[in-house]
């Protein structure tokens, strides 16, 4: 069936979507997008523009949009801001910064992996910061017609880009039981991933999942109930990860990353699950060592991937008064390296 599993997404995929797999869920009721969306509040903001230090003349890349919350507190502060985001539901919220600010906004429709397209085109050689804010919105949560929470009956999509690449649908339809279980597990970090591909395979046999609501009743057969999380949780986050390549985005912004910030320049990612903060913290730390040492050399050698430096070596957790005010919060971190001369 050409590329399967966790390294083949999207559209390069030589995967093709079976035509029996309906995009319109044939069982329960979506909300109008007027109805289900909220807009995503910009969490630990004042934490973002202390350590980006937005001012007039310095530009940013928000390669996150969203709701467009962060993009505003940096351009109320005088930078110039070029904001992406790979939903254009989102940047469609984009409208009233172009307004309040036409000389320093500019938003387009990219992933943020691809963001040197997007300068070069705009004749940008530099950036005094990049900000991500990654994992899903609350806005892209809490709109059942995109698929992506098991908590509002929808169609089982989870695209954030929702014109490009497979749905969450056509990967439980089509990709293999192995293939399955190996998203569950590694993405989702699902013990019982084998026996939730498994499940799937038989059921899809007689029937294709076409809603969030038919995929989380299989798994909570599977997945006993622990506390307050529901038993589909680690599944759904898992097939979210696979459909939008999200870890594989994410390293390869942080390979090019340091290429494009000017000396001082900042880094800020907000993490909101461990694998995301296991990849960049790893990553930061390996390339602000100014040593490298192994047990067969007499002395430690200079790295040659030195690039950063971390104002703070771990990661910066939201305060009490933001968690209890938004409570999505509690699971952000954020981390920052600033680019060093040369």
């Amino acid at each position: 069936m050409g590329c399967q599993g966790v390294g083949c997404h999207g559209k390069e995929s030589a995967m093709t979507a079976s035509p029996a797999i309906s995009s319109e869920p044939e069982d329960c009721p979506v909300k109008p997008a007027a109805e289900a969306h909220r807009y995503h509040r910009p969490v630990m903001a004042d934490e973002v523009v202390q350590w980006l230090a937005p001012s007039p003349g310095r530009i940013i890349l928000d390669g996150t949009f969203g709701g467009g919350g962060h993009s505003r507190r940096l351009l109320e502060a005088g930078a110039s801001v070029i904001a992406l985001d790979r939903d254009e539901e989102a940047l469609a919220q984009s409208q009233p910064l172009k307004a309040a600010f036409p000389e320093t906004f500019h938003a387009f429709h990219a992933r943020f992996d691809l963001f040197p397209e997007v300068l070069r085109r705009e004749g940008i050689g530099g950036l005094d910061g990049i900000l991500l804010d990654l994992g899903v919105s609350s806005r892209q949560l809490d709109a059942a017609e995109r698929g992506f929470s098991f908590r509002r009956c929808g169609p089982l999509d989870m695209r954030m880009d929702a014109g490009s690449g497979l749905s969450a649908a056509e990967l439980v339809n089509t990709w293999s039981e192995e293939s399955l279980a190996d998203v569950i597990h590694q993405y989702g970090e699902e013990r019982a991933a084998r026996r939730i591909a498994a499940a799937i395979a038989r059921r899809r046999a007689t029937k294709p999942f076409t809603t969030t609501e038919d995929l989380a009743e299989l798994v909570a057969t599977i997945v006993p109930r622990h506390g307050a999380q529901h038993p589909a949780t680690k599944t759904f986050q898992g097939l979210r990860i696979a459909v939008n390549d999200e870890l594989g985005c994410l390293e390869r912004i942080l390979a090019i990353a340091a290429d494009w910030l000017r000396p001082a320049g900042c880094l800020a990612i907000i993490t909101f699950h461990s694998l995301e903060d296991r990849i960049v913290k790893r990553h930061l730390r390996r390339h602000s060592e100014p040593e490298i040492d192994r047990p067969e050399w007499p002395a430690p050698r200079p790295n040659p991937d030195c690039c950063y430096r971390l104002p703070v070596r771990s990661s910066i957790a939201p305060g009490e008064e933001e968690i209890r005010s938004n409570p999505r919060a509690r699971s952000a971190r954020l981390r920052i390296a600033t680019r060093l001369p040369g």
